[in-house]
């Protein structure tokens, strides 16, 4: 049975009242000033800074730009269910490693693996999926969702 592993001591330290008040500022937005996000938790901008970056480094935030894959060309995006014979961690590294995939988490349920893909159109996924992930050894099903319209996708579910 495949379990979260437990958080390092050190990053209960990162998310103390204040560390969680940062994160939940970059949430809101990611551009935000350190200077701003210090003054709203009490602290100087330096302090703000080495959090943020302590932050990074333990791997608890990034910091990216989320785009419209639409708008850059993408235009088709699904999720792929796979049902695995063998070693699920195995199959979840390799569709990892694929470009056109930007999300894969190992699931309960009717499905081993849940892996998003983002691609130019029609005929590119059906390569990926036809070609590159029905090939992986130990696929034995899988099961395409065609997203039709993205009705929400947010990141801001605060640090509870």
């Amino acid at each position: 049975m495949l379990t979260a592993p437990e958080p390092h001591p050190a990053t209960h330290a990162l998310l103390d009242d204040v560390g969680k008040a940062i994160v939940e500022q970059l949430q809101e937005d990611g551009r935000r000033p350190y200077a701003t996000i210090g003054r709203s938790v009490g602290l100087s901008e330096a302090a703000v800074r080495q959090r943020v970056a302590r932050l990074q480094e333990a791997g608890v935030i990034q910091i990216v730009a989320v785009t419209d894959p639409l708008q850059l060309g993408f235009r088709r995006q699904a999720m792929v269910g796979v049902r695995v014979d063998g070693d699920v961690v195995e199959l979840a590294d390799a569709l990892a490693e694929m470009p056109e995939v930007d999300y894969v988490v190992i699931t309960a349920g009717s499905f081993d693996v849940l892996a998003e893909a983002v691609c130019e159109d029609d005929e590119h996924l059906l390569e990926l999926v036809g070609r590159r992930i029905r090939a992986l050894p130990g696929v034995r099903s899988t099961e395409t969702f065609v997203y039709m319209k993205l009705r929400k996708q947010h990141y801001n579910w605060g640090t509870r």
